[in-house]
């Protein structure tokens, strides 16, 4: 997928005030950690996330995600019945039916032409909805779409807590399969897209790459799919050495075709904004796309893996903090179970005029590099 005519406009994002520190959950897991003695301090070894947050119980994603989507139009300055399209891609969905979108849509008082609907794809819903956007923006089919989600990690993270203390029969390495649960971090991001005569900024999209390596869709997954709005109470199976290592391949094999695509060269990539899981996974990551880890802007260690919205939520902090320049080449790199992989190239051009965060408890921290 190529574009000429597709501007990545303006970003809007939430965070939640309650942040739970890795030290706080291994407390809550000391059953667990006596019984098996294990160290303290080993999750955030083991992952290098040394807190996430956490909404208020009871907190609908769609009342975050309306938010998000008012700061990003807030941001663009642009007329709401101008967005002809608006995709809600989290995991997190307040039903199994309607459409969470049904409910962003009227918060938003978006007009009744704008197309929506719900994508799910695990870490890469909102990617997959940002690149179906610009479809309809290329073809001339909309003017503006808005992509948003929001993600709730509360509920896994307490019922794997949960379970890990009440299953006395657990062994350190079974204990690993629900390290990656513990990581989890709440978090809801918007991105609006505009056809480029709308645009204020010219921050164009370039090009954008899905590949699909599902041999191994099993090494991630949950028993059952149930909503946030019916109580969720999710458990998470996830083999996350080997996930780790497929998922590193997939994203060399997509890379090649995210630089044909773009027409770039290696160098060329000026910065880059990935999915963020752990440090492990960046510093491999890095390693095999040959790219240097100085060019990434990483939130995890503050952040958690928050899916969807990890690498949306992670571009705003990052522009809002400088990190991008006039003409830098930026890539964006998504992995997500499934195995899935979504990349696409941005051509950087201006920053936005007006505010796009949440104006309390925003992080201004950003790992050292």
């Amino acid at each position: 997928m190529r574009y000429q005519n597709v501007c990545l406009e303006s970003f809007g994002y939430t965070l939640p005030d309650e942040i739970v520190t890795s030290a706080e959950i291994e407390e809550r897991l000391r059953p667990l950690y006596e019984r098996l003695r294990l160290p303290e301090g080993r999750l955030e070894l083991m992952t290098g996330i040394r807190e996430r947050r956490f909404w208020a119980p009871g907190t609908l994603p769609s009342a975050k995600s309306i938010e998000s989507g008012e700061r990003a139009i807030a941001a663009a300055g642009i007329e709401r019945g101008l967005i002809g399209a608006l995709v809600h891609g989290s995991v997190c969905r307040d039903h199994l039916e309607p459409a969470t979108a049904c409910a962003v849509h009227h918060g938003l008082r978006l007009s009744e032409e704008c197309a929506i609907y719900d994508v799910s794809n695990a870490c890469l819903g909102l990617l997959n909805g940002m690149l179906q956007v610009a479809n309809m923006i290329e073809l001339g089919q909309i003017r503006a779409g808005l992509v948003v989600g929001t993600e709730s990690s509360r509920p896994l993270v307490e019922t794997t807590i949960e379970q890990l203390n009440r299953d006395t029969s657990l062994t350190r390495a079974q204990m690993k399969l629900a390290v990656a649960s513990l990581t989890i971090g709440s978090g809801s991001c918007a991105m609006l897209l505009v056809d480029k005569e709308l645009s204020q900024l010219g921050n164009r999209l370039t090009s954008g790459v899905a590949r699909a390596y599902t041999a191994h869709h099993q090494l991630c997954h949950n028993g059952h799919d149930e909503a946030i709005g019916s109580g969720m109470a999710p458990l998470m199976d996830t083999d996350s050495e080997k996930l780790l290592i497929e998922g590193i391949a997939a994203a060399r094999r997509t890379f090649d075709f995210h630089l044909d695509e773009a027409s770039w060269q290696r160098g060329d990539v000026n910065k880059t904004f990935c999915h963020q899981v752990g440090t492990a996974h960046r510093k491999l990551l890095f390693e095999q796309l040959e790219l240097a880890p100085a060019i990434d802007f990483p939130t995890v260690a503050f952040l958690g893996n928050m899916g969807s919205v990890s690498l949306p939520i992670t571009m705003a902090l990052g522009i809002e903090q400088g990190w991008l320049q006039r003409d830098d080449r930026v890539s964006l790199l998504g992995i997500g179970s499934g195995i899935n992989v979504v990349m696409a190239g941005v051509a950087w051009q201006g920053m936005p005029s007006e505010p796009h965060k949440a104006r309390r408890n925003a992080p201004s921290e950003r790992l050292s590099i």
